[in-house]
């Protein structure tokens, strides 16, 4: 940026995967990054490589379902200077059949998924909206990561589904009520994106079936970082409660249903009774 400004960058879920490729973008950029993760031997490790090039870097070990942990991850990061950038990546989208569904289980992907960001911002807001119309245009900025899933239910992923579409109506109202504050509010929804993790694995029936898209291949984390860095920047500046989907155009239908068309099976009166199929125009 012409002004030499240089945001400091909050981002949980940062040990792997997506979160991961989005504090290494923020870090080459030169950045001053904070990154939290439940994994503290994973985020140490990244804490060290991120030092290479990140003007400061600061890892937060913490457990996110715990109520308390938002609160405390703000003041820990704003104890290192003024955070204008949150990026909520945290999540977890284990598999459970709906009939096996407890309190437990679905209590724990809605706290990490929905409640942590909601309140991440909630504290990041009462912080930094006092400061807000003296920061370049654009900042303060949170985006969230939501996901296709949100649009779309599918076996065994209630509680995940759920709580992503959840995500984009607290982006959406995050966005309402912080807009006049100067704080602005989006989230990217990937489609499928190719991560290794421990805590989140995928077994290769499922990546198949839920990988297809229209541009062919899968995502790599580096697509939803740059969409994520974008959203964030000046350039977005006057783009508060959007939901970026980057997802080789898989939410824009089914590509893998048959193509559909009626040949003898038509009423004679019908409209489709005067419609001929390609195959059969002469």
């Amino acid at each position: 940026m012409s002004t030499g400004f240089a945001p400091h960058i909050l981002i949980t879920g940062a040990a792997s995967g997506i979160g991961r490729e989005i504090a290494r973008q923020y870090a080459d950029r030169g950045n001053q990054i904070t990154i939290v993760d439940f994994d503290g031997e994973a985020l140490s490790a990244l804490a060290d490589d991120l030092r290479r090039s990140a003007s400061d870097v600061n890892p937060i070990t913490c457990d996110l379902r715990d109520p308390e942990a938002p609160a405390s991850v703000i003041e820990s990061a704003f104890s290192h200077g003024d955070v204008h950038v949150l990026v909520n990546s945290a999540g977890v989208y284990p598999a459970v059949p709906l009939l096996d569904i407890t309190a437990e289980i679905w209590d724990a992907v809605q706290s990490i998924n929905v409640r942590a960001p909601q309140l991440l911002t909630v504290e990041f807001a009462n912080r930094i909206r006092h400061l807000a119309e003296e920061l370049p245009l654009g900042y303060p900025s949170v985006v969230n990561i939501s996901s296709g899933a949100a649009l779309r239910a599918r076996p065994g992923a209630a509680p995940y589904t759920t709580s992503k579409a959840a995500v984009e109506m607290v982006t959406r109202a995050s966005a309402l009520e912080l807009g006049p504050l100067g704080i602005r509010v989006n989230a990217v929804a990937p489609g499928f994106v190719v991560v290794n993790s421990e805590l989140n694995r995928l077994n290769d029936d499922y990546v198949e079936k839920v990988s297809s898209n229209p541009l062919g291949r899968k995502g790599r984390p580096d697509d939803i970082a740059r969409a994520v860095l974008w959203l964030a920047s000046p350039e977005a500046e006057w783009i508060t409660g959007e939901i970026l989907r980057v997802d080789g155009g898989s939410a824009a239908g089914a590509l893998n249903l048959p193509v559909h068309w009626p040949e003898t099976r038509t009423e004679p009166d019908s409209p489709a009774a005067n419609v001929q199929h390609p195959q059969h125009r002469k």
